[in-house]
């Protein structure tokens, strides 16, 4: 089975991915509480279009609308029994998409979390997850996905059922997890651990990394720590929120600007990152910034805190409760509560 992400790696010295799904189908009419998932069936244009600006905009990489496409996160929206429906029609619209360009453009299929706890924290076994990922998975190379494209998961334990299911079916396979607490995920992984676990699992993935999380700055720090202990091949993935994920009149925005967004893109070059995109809040204009910042693009490998802070402020600066520390600015090793403003 060929590789087709392995080639264009081949080819390139880092690869584009894209930017927002959930974000940009709120912009485009999707409700709070609706599945994305369920428009590939019910507003088609709406995803083609999606897929077709990242496209424009140089993705090398598009990730399909299935990111809640298991059997766990459909049956919130009563649709258990679609799972092979609407994630055959993901892949398929974004097929379309990718070659609808003469230039080669990777169809990666999403797998986000199941949203369940595994054992014994919850009640998800090891079994019942790789049954899930594997019935996605499948449905999602049948609509004729390059890779399998694992994402934001916190936990290793859900993360090896995840690879393992993706895996079966003989895709090369790229899984990233959300660091948003602190240098950590939510259940503590550390970043230079991240690596040292996909080293070592059986299904080793082709490529890992950081995606979401909080912004472009501590996603910096986060690559850092993925390369302390990488190998030289290693791919190591990073997709940056927009800048800051923050609440306004009760909405969920982000600050990152086109230059923002250019900067951080070069930087993540700077620190090693052999695919480069977007989470939440990047548009199709933020990624034809990254694009044009990235073209012709010679990475200096010398990033570090220090040029991370000088571009894009303190990262993983919290304020202390006031009756806690009297309004002191403190780090902590805990979760992010609150995060003091960028000047």
């Amino acid at each position: 089975m060929a590789n087709k992400l392995q080639e264009l790696l081949d080819k390139k010295p880092f690869l584009l991915a894209d930017g927002a799904v959930g974000t940009n189908l709120f912009a485009a009419g999707l409700q709070s509480g609706d599945a994305p998932e369920l428009w590939n069936i019910d507003a088609p244009e709406k995803i083609h279009a999606l897929h077709r600006g990242f496209v424009d905009a140089g993705s090398d990489i598009i990730l399909t609308n299935s990111f809640g496409g298991t059997t766990h996160r459909l049956k919130l929206h009563n649709a258990q029994s679609r799972v092979l429906e609407l994630n055959i029609a993901a892949a398929k619209i974004a097929r379309a998409e990718a070659d609808r360009v003469a230039r080669p453009v990777i169809v990666a299929g999403s797998m986000g979390p199941t949203g369940e706890l595994m054992v014994p924290l919850g009640e998800l076994t090891p079994e019942d997850a790789v049954a899930a990922f594997k019935e996605q998975a499948e449905a999602l190379v049948e609509g004729g996905v390059d890779v399998l494209w694992i994402e934001t998961l916190s936990a290793t334990e859900e993360m090896e059922t995840a690879v393992t299911a993706a895996a079966s079916t003989g895709l090369p396979v790229v899984c990233t997890m959300s660091f948003d607490t602190n240098r950590r995920t939510m259940m503590g992984i550390k970043p230079g651990d991240y690596t040292k676990f996909c080293q070592e699992l059986p299904s080793k993935p082709m490529g890992w990394g950081a995606n979401c999380g909080v912004g472009a700055g501590e996603m910096l720090e986060t690559l850092i720590g993925l390369k302390s202990t990488a190998q030289e091949t290693d791919i190591i993935v990073s997709k940056a929120n927009c800048g800051i994920p923050e609440f306004k009149d009760g909405a969920l925005t982000f600050s990152g600007t086109l230059d923002v967004m250019a900067d951080y893109a070069r930087l993540a070059a700077d620190a090693g990152a052999r695919i480069i995109g977007g989470c939440c809040g990047t548009s199709h204009a933020h990624l034809k910034a990254m694009s044009d910042a990235l073209d012709g693009y010679t990475p200096n490998p010398s990033l570090d805190i220090a040029k991370i802070e000088a571009r894009f402020g303190p990262v993983w600066t919290i304020e202390l409760p006031a009756e806690a520390g009297h309004g002191a600015k403190a780090e902590s090793g805990g979760r992010r509560t609150s995060r003091r403003r960028r000047k």
